[in-house]
């Protein structure tokens, strides 16, 4: 997934569904825990009701009129705190209970009640009443109580039976633990099935990213693959848009190339007019129509420059132009004996048109031969994924840190016997700004002037 400090669709699909899911999975753990509970407190109540009515039908009343309970047989009401407790009694002031008749296991205790049980037995006559209390020994009892009137006795008699919860909760407690395990599971596991279901479902998202990254990068001029309904129109607005791009920047060097020969050719009218004509006046013109054309050239070239960086990524071999700039130049300074030892890797590749790489390494490489003794050393190599260095290194005078600073200018020229028109320099620095990069001066190991260019790299 994407870094944690940057907006992520992913990040956020994967919260929400995980989120959602956990909540809702919160609610059903809750809810069956619940119901697990009442289910079970019902089949305990019912034992509690059965013990009641055995207790209804066999309690009689005796010729004293005292209240006679039946001899029951199971043995934990007949055991000392048990667990299992019974007891008969009768509503009394300040509703209160008296008890008349106890079950063995009470011993000399009796069951506590809530202190509005007779106003609540009353309220619905012949319906068991359910709570908790405390037993004997303080442990938690669930007990039922009920109202009913015995033949030969006016007043009713309350009948109430308890028995120790712990089991219960003991089996509440495991329901939810195994719940718990179990929904955690599934919480784990559809957390991962929202994660997989999300990266798959956005895989043609980063697929259309992969192929437009291509496109700027060099290696295809369109987006190709065919996308699912919800990105299809997508792709066609990106290669449309792209079209249109082309379509301006071809616009645009047409209208350069123009605008060039609308300009140089005046230019270079008045300059053979003036060189014929000679004179002050001529001279001045011959001066001010070259600084015009060096003007126009320098600002044609920029504009190019900029018009194709902003094109659809085209790309070309530093290796092949290294070489084809080598031959070229050994053939030009062949008298001077200029060795020109050049590198680069196969699978290095500009991020940009030929002609400017042309350009850039080609200046270098022709300032390096006029003022080299006989040696020129250039090396190409990538540094970074998206960016890779020329490096053009001689034998000659070299420069001075203050010379580096100002040589640079447009039209600086250190020596005015070289020939040239200065320039040489400042089109590398302005191309490679152009592509942001930049271009470095520096002492060479050769003992002259190394000239580093930095350009953007296009994927092999």
């Amino acid at each position: 997934m994407p870094a944690l400090g940057a907006p992520s669709l992913v990040r956020r699909l994967v919260i929400l569904a995980a989120g959602w899911s956990l909540a809702v999975l919160v609610v059903c753990a809750m809810v069956l825990a619940l119901l697990f509970q009442q289910a079970a407190l019902r089949r305990f109540d019912q034992g509690l009701s059965e013990l009641i009515d055995n207790l209804t039908a066999g309690t009689t009343i005796s010729d004293k009129g005292e209240v006679v309970a039946p001899a029951l047989t199971d043995l934990r009401a007949l055991r000392a705190f048990s667990g299992k407790y019974w007891q008969i009694a009768e509503p009394a002031e300040g509703g209160r209970l008296h008890v008349l008749v106890r079950s063995r296991s009470l011993w000399d205790s009796e069951l506590k009640s809530p202190p509005d049980i007779v106003g609540r037995l009353d309220a619905q006559p012949g319906k068991p009443m359910s709570y908790d209390v405390a037993g004997p020994l303080n442990e938690p009892l669930r007990a039922v109580a009920t109202q009913a009137k015995l033949p030969g006795r006016a007043a009713p008699v309350v009948f109430m039976a308890a028995e120790d919860r712990s089991p219960v909760d003991r089996d509440v407690r495991g329901f939810i633990t195994a719940t718990a395990i179990a929904f955690v599971l599934l919480a784990v596991g559809m957390i991962a099935a929202v994660v997989i279901q999300v990266r798959v479902g956005l895989n043609p998202l980063f697929a259309l990213r992969r192929e437009v990254a291509s496109v700027r990068r060099g290696k295809a001029e369109r987006v190709q693959r065919q996308y699912p309904s919800e990105l299809s129109p997508l792709a066609d607005e990106l290669n449309a848009l792209m079209a249109h791009n082309q379509e301006v920047v071809e616009r645009q060097r047409t209208h350069v190339g123009n605008l060039a020969h609308a300009l140089k050719t005046p230019l270079s009218v008045m300059l053979t007019e003036a060189r014929q004509t000679g004179g002050p006046l001529a001279e001045v013109v011959e001066t001010q129509a070259e600084a015009m054309r060096q003007q126009v050239d320098h600002h044609l070239r920029r504009a190019r420059a900029a018009a194709r960086t902003q094109g659809s990524g085209e790309r070309t071999s530093v290796a092949e132009v290294l070489d084809e700039l080598s031959r070229t130049l050994e053939r030009i300074f062949a008298e001077k004996g200029v060795e020109i030892d050049w590198d680069a890797p196969d699978d290095l590749y500009f991020l940009g048109e030929r002609q400017d790489l042309l350009e850039l390494a080609g200046n270098a490489m022709e300032n390096a031969g006029k003022w080299c003794r006989g040696r020129v050393r250039v090396r190409a190599s990538a540094i970074e994924a998206e960016r890779l260095t020329i490096s053009i290194e001689d034998d000659g005078p070299g420069l001075t840190p203050e010379q580096r600073e100002t040589v640079v200018r447009r039209g600086t020229r250190l020596d005015e016997s070289a020939p040239g028109s200065g320039l040489g320099l400042s089109i590398i620095e302005e191309l490679s700004r152009a592509y942001g990069g930049a271009l470095r001066l520096g002492e060479a190991r050769l003992g002259g002037l190394l000239v580093e260019i930095d350009l953007p790299r296009a994927e092999a």
